[in-house]
């Protein structure tokens, strides 16, 4: 029988760093970036989008493995089934049934097929760990359910306000000659989602620390990248020395094979980690207000401040029953958009 998948899965809301973590992981030896796989069934295999190597997915060397052993032909029945199990509105019900200790997302027949694809992935590439960028808790808690996989989580959070702001920035969904663009849902809408999956995640994984869960504040990512992708390296449960840091804050990024994501997942080179702190002086009194107001349980519990300008003190927002706090540093954001910075993911 072969061992279990280990998938270290990325979780939270997005515009949190998924896609930088996800891209600096895979530099490591023994691990695979393989983005955000629950869309590889619509945006891979159905719409043909871009591979992290730049290729059409369907025309990727390592994909074509992979696909080799999946139903491809039953591609979107599987999309649109887990965009109907996956639903917000059944949040109510997974996590009752995650409380009684039962299975959270119920079994259906796809199951075998998403079991099979992350066998897939870590018998073609090798990988001692997979990284899914995929973060929402749903997919997360089917994930960790199905058989032959073995899931840590590392539940990723920045500031509302931050995420609110980046949200609202135009993208092309592959890069800026794609004329379908990311999703912008106006801050309202995205202060809710933050609250909603961050709450959701650490009710589902925290009780899990520190063996199965991480939870990393992007604003101390960002503050000593070094340390803390080690940290998180350690966690996963790969060789923390062999990233690709060319400095504290800089690594070499060589191209990946993930599936979907931020487009600043085709980046390669020295990239630079730095500041993006442009929605403290951009983001308007009123969104700053609203957005605050939607999410101050969640300030509290993540350790950020209500006022604007206040810096979120160092490691604050520790996971609860002991579990590792972030690492420590002061609260900044990531480059943004045409900066020299990685973007955010």
């Amino acid at each position: 029988m072969s061992p279990p998948v280990r998938v270290l899965y990325l979780a939270g809301s997005g515009r949190s760093g998924s896609t930088l973590v996800t891209t600096v992981l895979g530099q490591y030896d023994g691990v695979f970036a393989a983005g955000e796989l629950r869309y590889l069934w619509q945006r891979g295999e159905v719409e043909n989008r871009p591979c992290g190597c730049g290729r059409p997915l369907r025309d990727c060397p390592l994909w074509g493995e992979v696909r080799r052993e999946l139903p491809t032909d039953r591609a979107a029945a599987i999309a649109a089934g887990l965009r109907g199990r996956l639903r917000m509105r059944g949040l109510p019900a997974l996590l009752r049934r995650h409380r009684r200790g039962v299975r959270p997302v119920p079994a259906h027949p796809d199951d075998a097929a998403l079991a099979d694809l992350y066998a897939a992935v870590a018998r073609h590439t090798g990988a001692r760990v997979v990284v899914d960028s995929s973060k929402l808790p749903p997919y997360g808690a089917l994930l960790g359910a199905l058989p032959g996989i073995e899931l840590r989580v590392l539940h990723l959070v920045r500031d509302p306000r931050a995420t609110a702001f980046s949200w609202r920035r135009r993208r092309g969904l592959d890069g800026d000659a794609d004329p379908e663009l990311m999703s912008r849902p106006p801050v309202g809408k995205a202060a809710l989602l933050w609250l909603v999956w961050n709450t959701v995640t650490a009710r589902l994984w925290a009780d899990r620390a520190p063996a199965g869960y991480l939870r990393v504040r992007y604003e101390d990512l960002t503050a000593d990248p070094e340390a803390t992708l080690r940290r998180i390296a350690g966690f996963a449960g790969v060789d923390p020395d062999g990233g690709p840091f060319t400095g504290p804050a800089t690594v070499r990024l060589t191209p990946t094979h993930s599936v979907a994501g931020n487009p600043s997942r085709h980046r390669t080179g020295p990239v630079p980690i730095t500041a993006d702190v442009q929605w403290r002086h951009d983001l308007s009194r009123r969104s700053y207000a609203l957005v605050t107001a939607l999410t101050a349980p969640g300030l509290r519990r993540f350790g950020y401040p209500w006022r604007r300008g206040v810096p979120a003190p160092a490691g604050a927002g520790r996971p609860a029953r002991g579990g590792p706090a972030a690492a420590g540093g002061r609260s900044v954001g990531v480059g943004r958009a045409g900066s020299t910075g990685h973007e955010e993911g």
